[in-house]
């Protein structure tokens, strides 16, 4: 029975939930047929791998007492792998250290800086940026939300906090989940001395210690265990700052850290302006955003397009056309700079069966590494020393019983664990998140989760372009419609305000 509810515990996490109500475990365990689930719960319990957590319920109302002693509340009682429900605790006390950190620079002379270098660089920032630049100079952590029409915004942002962290002589680290994001914004940055990198190098080399600016761009993408070391790594006078578009998809792990900061309203939180001349990009994703998919896509440059497709099959040559042919063509882009991303559980448009198409058209082999070969993409499937699950790159070469892959951003990382590497062609959509390339091609068929920040999500990997093939038919727009949010059962907004 113990290892029943373990293993309920652990899909739970993979779902993405940091704990899992008793009761929802014990009805769980009744439907598989076992007479006492709450004596297999305690048992659990007392296993290693799973913790029992007992929360007392907030006090309420006492205006009416009586005189007579109340019955206690019972506590609301949770199930969590112990790992994960340790650095769910160990992130709320880091993040409440840092919400106590001092000011950078008062609030008057970091607007004077915003102003200053928007000054210097021909720009008359909006009245809510500046206010956001403001709150992060003063506050130790610090949400800034940039929906998908606030690109430039978000890029200011970034500029901006720059700015103030060299006035104020405290240095700054600009942080992406992944080697793709750190691409991308170095392509944009390259000439202004700012420089992004992946949160796993950064911890990897301790480079944080100094940093009195810890900006994280695409956060929602980092789940509670990577949010945990991240926060543990900034420094007692570090101020963090997230750039987020909460209406996206959560992490691919277990939490939803950036909801939950916002949801405790223990720190603070900025909006972006949207942009005066948003993209055709950036205005369909706020359209789904605000749950309307339109039929006909407004994009003269083609920067975005929907494909409709019958079937799963239909959607894998739809795909291989984009990918050769329409894109490069009217993009220029070669063939490393086209991501395939998937939403397909598996079939015929899958991961693992669309990979396989890939790998035979585009670098045949007998795939003497694991069934991949030197020049394949690849996919990072695990955590090792500069690179992080959702990570991407090329296989260049063996070392012994070591692969080296170049991820996205120039890198170069020594792969370990044959376990990690994983056909690249293709990614799934969970391990695209907080993922950025030039273009992108994202299926989505009858069988995925649908959802509309799953659709939000999708139109916000591509910098250029995002096609996205529809082989859901109606159901994706019906989705967008109804599916408002991706919800998750976590611990962080209590214990945040628990402090």
């Amino acid at each position: 029975m113990r290892a029943l509810v373990v293993r309920l515990v652990r899909r739970a996490a993979r779902e993405g939930h940091t704990a899992v109500e008793y009761a929802r475990v014990a009805r769980a365990l009744r439907s598989l047929g076992v007479t006492a689930p709450d004596a297999a719960g305690q048992a659990a319990a007392e296993d290693d791998r799973v913790r029992l957590i007992e929360d007392m319920p907030e006090e309420g109302d006492d205006s009416e007492f009586d005189g007579d002693l109340p019955e206690p509340p019972a506590p609301d009682r949770f199930l969590a792998l112990a790992s994960l429900g340790e650095a769910e605790q160990r992130l709320a006390r880091e993040l409440v250290r840092l919400t106590a950190s001092e000011p950078i620079m008062d609030s008057a002379t970091a607007a004077e800086t915003v102003q200053a270098a928007a000054e210097k660089a021909g720009h008359d920032p909006a009245p809510e940026l500046v206010a956001a630049l403001v709150t992060v100079a003063l506050r130790g952590v610090t949400v800034v939300v940039a929906g998908p029409a606030a690109q430039e915004a978000r890029l200011a942002t970034i500029r901006y906090a720059a700015a103030i962290a060299v006035e104020s002589q405290t240095g700054m680290a600009l942080l992406t989940p992944q080697a793709s994001g750190a691409a991308a914004l170095n392509r944009v940055l390259a000439e202004e001395g700012i420089r992004a990198r992946t949160v796993a190098a950064a911890l990897d080399d301790h480079a944080l210690a100094e940093c009195g600016l810890v900006v994280v761009d695409r956060a929602t993408a980092l789940d509670t265990e990577t949010f945990a070391a991240l926060a543990a790594a900034c420094p007692g006078h570090a101020h963090l700052v997230l750039l987020a578009d909460p209406a996206q998809l959560p992490s691919a792990g277990p939490g939803q850290v950036v909801a939950d900061l916002i949801a405790s309203r223990t720190v603070a939180v900025a909006a972006l302006p949207d942009d005066a001349r948003p993209t055709a990009q950036a205005a369909l994703a706020a359209e789904v955003g605000a749950g309307r998919l339109p039929e006909r896509v407004d994009a003269p440059g083609h920067e975005v397009v929907v494909v409709p497709t019958g079937s799963a099959e239909e959607a894998v040559h739809r795909t291989l056309q984009l990918v050769t042919d329409s894109i490069p063509r009217t993009f220029g882009v070669d063939l490393a700079q086209v991501q395939v991303v998937t939403a397909a559980p598996d079939g015929p448009a899958g991961a693992a069966e669309l990979n396989a198409v890939c790998k035979a058209r585009f670098n045949p082999g007998p795939g003497l590494v694991g069934g991949l070969d030197v020049g394949d993409r690849v996919l990072l499937a695990g955590r090792g020393h500069g690179y992080a699950p959702g990570d991407t790159g090329v296989l260049r070469g063996q070392s012994g019983a070591s692969s080296i892959v170049e991820l996205a951003d120039g890198s170069t990382v020594t792969v370990t664990q044959a376990a990690h590497l994983r056909p690249g062609w293709v990614v799934p959509l969970a391990a695209a998140l907080g993922g950025t390339w030039p273009a992108v091609v994202v299926v989505f068929t009858p069988d995925a989760a649908l959802s509309r920040p799953a659709v939000r999500t999708a139109l916000a990997l591509g910098e250029r372009h995002v096609s996205i093939v529809n082989a859901a038919g109606d159901a994706l727009a019906k989705a967008v419609r109804g599916v408002p949010d991706v919800s998750r059962a976590t611990r962080l907004v209590r214990l945040l305000r628990e402090g």
